[in-house]
């Protein structure tokens, strides 16, 4: 049996290609994942950066919803990036309407926390467990962190802000390491799926 994992990345919107591509450099056999008999094929799941609303209602569109509740409740590994962390996250502060999450962090987040599209920015983010010197962290509307459970862990934070969790099997960062060609943050994730493999 191969070592190497299949990691799907949730594909119904978002940075799609950029993660498939970070992904297969950190060793992984990536693949997007738009249904459930997909997601069943896969032993971790990235969900990208893109449009939080937008990506929760086409999970329950696409009958992706509740499988996606189901594996990460039986501790499927799971990446959120961006619009993924806000969707792995138990509450958000200022839900559109309508829009619902995946779960598995005990987290509080807070939508577009660093403000609009014209104010992204780039910055360097030291994450606990990575090794090399800070990560380059790209926030693009990027949410934040408001508290974290006893169960989460925070990995990292920027300006005072929690921008990185862990909670067992599921990490989450507010910022988009797919972006930049430092593959370190996928490389930490593939570790953690071969972990559970």
């Amino acid at each position: 049996m191969s070592d190497t994992p299949v990691i799907g990345v949730l594909a119904l919107q978002g940075d799609v290609r950029e993660h498939l591509i970070a992904l297969a450099s950190a060793d992984a056999l990536a693949r997007p994942v738009r249904r459930p008999e997909e997601l069943a094929e896969v032993d971790g799941l990235v969900i990208p950066g893109g449009e939080s609303t937008t990506m929760s209602k086409l999970a329950v569109l696409f009958g992706m919803m509740e499988p996606l509740r189901e594996r990460v409740r039986a501790g499927m590994p799971v990446y959120g990036t961006c619009a993924g962390m806000i969707l792995l996250a138990e509450k958000i502060l200022d839900p559109r309407s309508g829009q619902e999450t995946v779960g598995g962090i005990d987290m509080i987040v807070r939508r577009n926390a660093f403000g609009r599209q014209n104010e992204s920015f780039e910055a360097a983010v030291e994450v606990a467990g990575i090794g090399g010197g800070p990560v380059e962290g790209v926030f693009i509307r990027a949410p934040w962190v408001e508290s974290v459970g006893a169960g989460a862990e925070v990995i990292a934070e920027h300006g005072g802000h929690i921008v990185a969790v862990r909670q067992r099997n599921v990490l989450a960062t507010s910022f988009h390491p797919e972006l930049t060609g430092d593959h370190r943050m996928h490389a930490l994730f593939v570790d953690m799926v071969r972990a559970v493999k």
